[in-house]
């Protein structure tokens, strides 16, 4: 029955997420026929709600593999330095091939954003392994300290107005030709749902997953590929949007448990609707104008996010 709803509030969203925005639309003029509801409808709305399933789904799928990677609830891509670190691989291919097609963009942001976190994991090595809040502010020093090198050298090359706009989240930008790549991301689940098992042993520990015959080196390796490549198409696409990879998976797993296979499709669900929620509040709350719904998921994820610390910290 909680799947089902879940089910039924994303299809609600959906369809409230396709007739929301300035231009108002209407069903009957739709199917009459009408050219320009047709334009917008097709080429932006659609184009937008499949985006925002897409990317909260990722999101909140990445965040879950990187917590079982790093047996730690509060680590992320946005708190373990990936995406500052695809930030940084994207203001190289600005610097050096800003002509570049969009596959070399991906591509260059895949390997930043993969070399990245495996700095970062190399660093989870060196810290204790019981303190589950050293981890994810280790995390978010690193990757402030790799956006700090990126925002300097956009300054020196006056690419910060460029960047910032950029890579920032903002669905307002998605139109039709412009958001296919996000589509990758559903063979990339499919992939991830295939090895839920080893993700789910590899969450125990080292010494478990060794013990049961799996090469735990190579499976983290493995799963932060899968990661990299998810959060480099995503800040690409739409730009970056915080909390998201690290409320979501936990509201999940406290309902639902730990067991990847089970809860990976629900994570994803939940990822879309909170942030079509999100993304529909920033479209009505200074109407006709818009706010980026990164801000919006900053200020609903923060108030989760110490909700959920205190309530870790307590337990």
């Amino acid at each position: 029955m909680k799947r089902m709803a879940l089910f039924l509030l994303l299809f609600l969203l959906t369809g409230i997420s396709l007739f929301v925005g300035v231009k108002n639309l209407t069903i009957t003029e739709l199917f009459s026929g009408s050219f320009q509801q047709q334009l917008v409808f097709f080429a932006t709305r659609i184009p937008r709600t499949v985006s925002l399933v897409l990317a909260g789904s990722t999101l909140s799928v990445c965040g879950l593999i990187m917590q079982h990677l790093t047996q730690n609830k509060f680590v992320s891509p946005t708190t373990a330095g990936t995406m500052d670190s695809a930030r940084l691989g994207i203001l190289v291919v600005m610097l050096f091939l800003p002509h570049a097609p969009l596959s070399i963009r991906s591509f260059v942001a895949f390997l930043f954003a993969f070399f990245g976190t495996m700095v970062f994991l190399g660093l989870t090595r060196l810290l204790p392994a019981k303190n589950q809040l050293m981890l994810p502010l280790v995390g978010v020093m690193f990757g402030n300290i790799v956006g700090s090198v990126a925002t300097f050298f956009a300054y020196q090359f006056q690419l910060v107005q460029n960047m910032s706009s950029w890579l920032q989240g903002n669905f307002s930008t998605i139109m039709k030709g412009n958001y296919e790549l996000l589509y990758l991301t559903i063979p990339l689940f499919a992939v991830i749902y295939l090895f839920a098992y080893q993700f789910t042993i590899v969450g125990f520990g080292e010494d478990l997953a060794t013990n049961l015959g799996l090469n735990y080196r190579w499976m983290q390796i493995f799963g932060v590929g899968l990661v990299a490549l998810a959060s480099a198409v995503v800040l690409i696409m739409v730009g970056s949007i915080p909390f998201l990879g690290v409320i979501i998976p936990n509201l999940v797993s406290l309902i639902y448990g730990d067991n990847i296979k089970k809860i990976l499709p629900i994570t994803a669900i939940s990822g879309s609707i909170f942030l079509l929620i999100c993304d529909i509040i920033a479209r009505v709350v200074i109407a006709p104008y818009e706010v980026p719904v990164s801000v919006v998921v900053g200020v609903l994820g923060s108030i989760l996010f110490v909700i959920l610390l205190t309530r870790r910290t307590r337990a």
